[in-house]
């Protein structure tokens, strides 16, 4: 199911970074994504606190294993399979919320000198949607960052402060002992043995009622109590989750067979 927060130099999904800039960059331009089989071969995604509201609607929310432990958008429960998006990474539920970690990409803030807080606007030069093209919205105005350029840069930075309350709040989930080793039996209709899914994390919900009225208000006034609640809530999406999968093939049981029509 969900896996350890991932630890290698890149973040997910970006094959490589280039920091944006007029020197190199003064003739580039940014055209949709069309393509990111990366997204569609994920089963989890990383998920800020600001959008737990809207990601419970769709899919269950987790957090990853380890010492540092991150909330994580399950789109599939098993390595390689996501339910939502096809091989190209794309949708045709426009009624679906696709989560913020997607759509930032190809940009980002990075530190580029480990003694320095400044954060650059960076890019990954392999998406495809960035570079030297006919088509698409120029990424300078003479010297100056486009509005295109500008609205990358606010998105991601509304991003990074995003990502600095979720911190926070894991971190303050952690200090109350509310985090658990998550575990979902599911047993299908007919089949003898379920299946279980572990390797994640989740919210102890037995002792979130023992919280002292104190803790509890502090919570609430803190902003954790409705973030706590959207995330147990969620987690019902995960046998959704696992129907989805045996509806489209890729399930661990085989996919109803249709009944062949009758002819006349």
């Amino acid at each position: 199911m969900a896996t350890a927060a991932p630890t290698q130099a890149l973040p997910l999904f970006y094959s490589a970074l280039e920091p944006l800039n007029t020197t190199n960059h003064s003739n580039f331009k940014i055209r949709p994504l069309n393509e990111a089989p990366q997204f569609g071969a994920s089963h989890a995604v990383p998920a800020t606190v600001d959008e737990f509201s809207l990601l419970q609607r769709h899919y269950p929310i987790v957090f990853s294993v380890g010492e540092n432990p991150v909330p994580l958008v399950l789109m599939g429960l098993n390595e390689g399979i996501n339910v939502f998006l096809d091989e190209n990474g794309r949708t045709e539920d426009n009624s679906l919320y696709i989560p913020a970690y997607l759509r930032r990409y190809p940009f980002l803030l990075a530190r580029l000198q480990n003694d320095s807080d400044e954060l650059s606007l960076c890019f990954d030069p392999n998406s495809g949607a960035v570079g030297a093209f006919d088509e698409g919205e120029p990424l300078f105005t003479g010297d100056q960052p486009s509005e295109a350029t500008q609205a990358v840069l606010q998105f991601c930075e509304q991003f990074e402060t995003a990502g600095q309350r979720t911190a926070a709040f894991v971190s303050e989930l952690k200090k109350s002992g509310l985090l658990m080793d998550g575990e979902v039996a599911i047993q299908p209709q007919g089949v003898e043995q379920p299946f279980v899914y572990r390797g994640f994390q989740m919210v102890d919900e037995e002792k979130v009622r023992e919280l002292r009225g104190d803790e509890l208000r502090r919570m609430n006034q803190n902003g954790m109590l409705p973030l706590i609640f959207a995330h147990m809530f969620s987690l019902s999406h995960i046998r959704d989750l696992f129907a989805r999968q045996v509806a489209q093939g890729k399930g661990p049981i085989p996919a109803p067979q249709q009944p062949e029509p009758v002819e006349a």
